[in-house]
């Protein structure tokens, strides 16, 4: 079977990472085919998670697998946030965009999320941990925020500066 096509990683300060994605009308074939590619480029990058806005494609539609055995994908497409817990806690994040950095983060420990499955059913899913974590980091991506704006300015454009010197390095 062949591979899906990968799909490029918009990096942090891209400001199409500040674009609101738009609900999906139709789980349609459209929809279907860039599943595979981005949970392929999400598995080939490392990553747990992977919102569509990070790889330029302004929709609600995010890919998710935090198993162990990298075998367990979930497809979140419209999600939307039922309840989230009181509790918070931070916790060391990192982002495909935004590579090679990790900061504390703080998010609530639990949450339910409604959201269509590929086939287009309506799914609840409640999650916790590193589930719970990662939805929240993917829906920010869909409301155009990446996790280093919850940074203070300062570690911001420390970030901000290393990445843009890394891409002109990279680009020599």
């Amino acid at each position: 079977m062949n591979e899906p096509e990968l799909l490029p990683i918009l990096r942090y300060p891209d400001p199409r990472l500040h674009k609101v994605a738009r609900p999906i009308a139709e789980v349609d074939d459209r929809i279907r085919a860039i599943i595979p590619r981005m949970l392929a480029t999400m598995y080939h990058a490392n990553g747990i998670g992977l919102a569509a806005t990070q790889v330029d494609i302004h929709e609600r539609l995010i890919v998710i697998d935090v198993s162990e055995e990298r075998n367990q994908p979930m497809v979140l497409i419209n999600p939307e946030l039922e309840w989230a817990s009181e509790e918070k806690r931070k916790g060391e994040e990192g982002c495909l965009s935004v590579p090679g950095i990790y900061d504390g983060v703080e998010r609530s420990v639990a949450v339910r999320v409604r959201a269509l499955d590929a086939d287009g059913n309506s799914r609840a899913i409640e999650a916790e941990g590193l589930l719970a974590v990662c939805i929240q980091h993917e829906m920010d991506h869909l409301m155009g925020k990446v996790f280093v704006e919850y940074l203070s300015p300062l570690k911001r454009n420390r970030i901000k500066t290393k990445l843009l010197k890394a891409e002109r390095e990279a680009a020599r």
